[in-house]
Formats: C-alpha cells, structure tokens, sequence
C-alpha cells in the first residue's frame, strides 16, 4: 500500500464512474467500480476518453457522495483512472475509501506526483509526457501500450526502472489491434518476463 500526505480536496471533476469488470492487466476479471477523473494533458493521439481531456466539461462531486454511490454496489475494488487522475490529491477520496474498506487501485501515466492512499499502482508510461522517476518505482504493475514496433524499445526502458517484483503487460493499442497484436505474441515468445494484456471489456461489451 502506497499512502502519502498532501493538502487535501474534497470535490473533483468526475466525468463518469461506473461498476464494471476490470478489462485489462493484472485484476483483468475482477468486479471493480471505475471513477474516471476529467483533465489531462498527456495528449496521446490515440486516446479513446478524449472528452476526459478538457477538466471544466466534467461535473463536480463531493467526496463522500461519491464514496456513498460506489457502496451502493457489491463492489470491493475501486479503480481510478482518467484522463490522468494524478493531476488531482487524490488523498481525500482515497482515505474516505479506504475507511469504507474498499481497496484502492489507481492507472496513471505518472506524470504527475503520487497522492493519497494507494494499494496498487499501474503505471502506463506514454511518449506524449514521461512518468516522474519518482513515481516509477512505487509501480506495482507497468503496462505499455504499443502502438508500433519502436514502443518496445519504450517498454524496456521503463521495465529497467520498475522494482524486481512490478508485472509486466504489453498492450495493443485497440483501433491497431489486428496488426500490433501478433508482433506482440512473439516478442513476448522472445522475452518471457512480459505477459499480454488484452482489452477485454471491450469484446464483452462492457464500460
């Protein structure tokens, strides 16, 4: 678990949240309530939440309703993601979280600083703005998206920075699936130390 303290806030621009499965990486399978943060300014091109991006489109919603909706639901695990939930203190809404005895998940390119209580980090580094070297460590799953055959050059730079026990996930960038995703195969075939990482609420047709 990964906690830091910061100046706390008790609103934040939410521009969906959701109960779902988790699709993709290490939980992919398990039952999980996404809250998705709007800002970001990592811009990759081929990001598929754009309407994340733009931070004053996105409501407004106190901590503790938030917290009072996730528990409405069966769910265990919350995961925050965005656009790039790190541009927020994340420190309010993930103690009131824990306090419910949710456990808390967090996707994040890592480029800004780590807040709040965290029991896993994925972190998923993109060229459009790299991760801080001092939230690279604190990774417990790395997951690389790969757009072309020059991001596995990309993914083992970052593999290099992790701590020994991080996960490993290659993942095709979707709208490349069909062409990316045998090139991933075999390098994995050639570098065991990966897994393969498929979107996989995508094929079920879930959030």
């Amino acid at each position: 678990m990964i906690h830091t303290d910061s100046i706390t806030t008790h609103q934040l621009p939410v521009m969906e949240h959701f109960y779902t499965i988790q699709g993709e990486g290490f939980h992919q399978g398990r039952a999980a309530y996404f809250i998705r943060l709007g800002g970001c300014d990592v811009g990759c091109v081929w990001c598929d939440v754009k309407d994340s991006w733009d931070v004053s489109k996105h409501p407004l919603f106190e901590i503790n309703h938030l917290v009072d909706l996730v528990a409405e639901t069966p769910a265990t695990l919350v995961v925050i993601t965005g656009g790039e939930p790190l541009m927020h203190d994340l420190s309010a809404l993930t103690k009131a979280l824990k306090a419910r005895g949710f456990e808390t998940n967090i996707e994040t390119s890592g480029a800004y600083p780590l807040s709040g209580t965290l029991d896993w980090i994925c972190l998923s580094p993109k060229k459009f703005k790299a991760p801080l070297a001092s939230v690279v460590p604190f990774a417990n799953e790395l997951k690389v998206v790969i757009f072309n055959h020059h991001d596995f050059k990309w993914a083992e730079q970052y593999a290099a920075m992790v701590g020994p026990s991080c996960k490993l996930f290659l993942q095709p960038e979707w709208d490349k699936a069909a062409a990316v995703t045998p090139m991933i195969i075999e390098y994995i075939m050639q570098h065991p130390k990966w897994e393969l990482s498929l979107q996989i609420h995508k094929y079920i047709n879930v959030p």
